[in-house]
């Protein structure tokens, strides 16, 4: 089944910003994580494998800047800073675990396609290629 055809019109153009947010490797990972419930900094950090402070901080400020992720602090000592979804992060949920369960039931069809790929290029160059792109 092909696909219908899709003009991208200035409207799409208007929201490759937003696009480019929510597609990115960590904030697919944090926005999942926060879906079940609010979280503490060092509670994603632990959740989310391989990311740095300085990511889950960059990630955290622009989810919340983009309306994505409320920051709670709470006047305790030591301090107690809580991330959770707003009503438009829950939104954002949606298509995230459709893009997620899309993933899971092709996985097996990705590899497949990339061990042709590599077979045909026959270079273990290009695998390692992608694999430090993926990073």
């Amino acid at each position: 089944m092909k696909p219908d055809h899709f003009e991208v019109t200035s409207a799409c153009s208007a929201v490759h910003h937003i696009l480019a947010r929510v597609g990115d490797k960590w904030t697919v990972l944090v926005v999942s994580y926060l879906g079940n419930r609010s979280m503490r900094f060092n509670e994603l950090k632990r959740a989310i494998n391989g990311i740095s402070q300085k990511m889950l901080t960059s990630t955290l400020r622009s989810l919340e800047r983009d309306g994505f992720v409320t920051r709670t602090v709470y006047p305790t000592i030591p301090p107690r800073v809580d991330y959770e979804l707003t009503d438009l992060g829950r939104d954002l949920l949606v298509p995230v675990r459709g893009l997620g369960d899309w993933a899971i039931r092709n996985e097996q069809r990705v590899s497949e396609a990339r061990a042709r790929f590599d077979a045909a290029h026959g270079n273990a160059e290009v695998q390692r290629r992608f694999a430090d792109a993926a990073e």
